[in-house]
């Protein structure tokens, strides 16, 4: 009895973890627009984080782009810890946020969002189908809060 509870524990433990994954990797609609093709890129972005003194930060803050352009960010750590940098509108990134709260070392490598560890760099290719105002932001518990967020104002 104790081998098959054991054996159910880690199944709904792998089960949970691929639920989880499998609602985290729904990469079929994004608020913020598409996964786009570098070759297409108009643009290309340099980000860079870095987070000394207690503050972190992401440099630009602000970036404006026409709808429909593609734009390739290239973002480099200059911290001294890691970061994720993640594209979402308010709402996708607000629940992010509350997951990464529960799961602080997940790490991504997905269309819209990058784990970047300190002194590497990391390409996200995003083309912008949408008007509006969209976040660019590190959700690690605490980043966001000490100053690691940007927006994409989108014309």
């Amino acid at each position: 009895m104790r081998r098959f509870i054991k054996h159910a524990t880690i199944v709904a433990g792998v089960l949970g973890a691929a639920s989880l994954a499998f609602a985290h990797g729904d990469h079929e609609h994004f608020g913020a627009g598409e996964p786009g093709v570098e070759k297409a890129a108009s643009k290309t972005i340099e980000v860079v984080m870095t987070d000394a003194d207690g503050k972190m930060a992401l440099t630009p803050a602000r970036v404006e782009v026409k709808r429909g352009e593609t734009i390739k960010f290239v973002v480099r750590n200059a911290g001294m810890t890691t970061h994720e940098f993640v594209i979402g509108d308010k709402a996708e990134n607000a629940a992010h946020a509350k997951m990464m709260a529960d799961m602080p070392d997940m790490r991504h490598n997905d269309p819209n969002a990058k784990t970047i560890d300190p002194d590497k760099t990391a390409t996200l290719t995003w083309r912008f189908t949408k008007k509006g105002e969209f976040e660019f932001d590190c959700l690690l518990p605490g980043h966001y809060e000490a100053g690691m967020h940007g927006v994409v104002v989108v014309k």
